[in-house]
């Protein structure tokens, strides 16, 4: 029991979000046509008691591309991170988006799908 309750919590004390995600982490674009690119934006607050900006946002594919803005966010204000998909092909895609902020141990994982007619 001793050795679950450490599992539990130890992660927790080492990732601890300095952002608190305003929109879903998940986006389904439902129905899309290809070659028609489509977005969203994943609002977040700074929570982290500082100054913060987004180091790096990684894709899984050259069809999705990530914009940002690299100004520091003051801790309580808001920004966004938009998402852009181009498809190349046809049927189901999930692509994961990679979002690191500076000082953060972890990184953020954002998730957008749908289905290319």
């Amino acid at each position: 029991m001793k050795s679950l309750f450490l599992l539990v919590i130890i992660p927790a004390v080492f990732f601890s979000s300095k952002v608190e995600w305003l929109s879903p982490t998940r986006h389904d674009f439902g129905d899309i046509r290809q070659g028609v690119p489509v977005q969203v934006d994943f609002a977040y607050r700074n929570v982290s008691g500082e100054m913060l900006t987004i180091d790096n946002v990684r894709t899984t594919c050259s069809c999705t591309t990530p914009d940002w803005s690299e100004e520091m966010v003051a801790n309580g204000d808001t920004s966004s991170i938009q998402i852009t998909y181009d498809a190349r092909k046809t049927g189901y895609f999930r692509k994961k988006i990679t979002v690191y902020f500076t000082g953060q141990q972890g990184a953020e994982k954002l998730y957008i799908e749908g289905y290319v007619e």
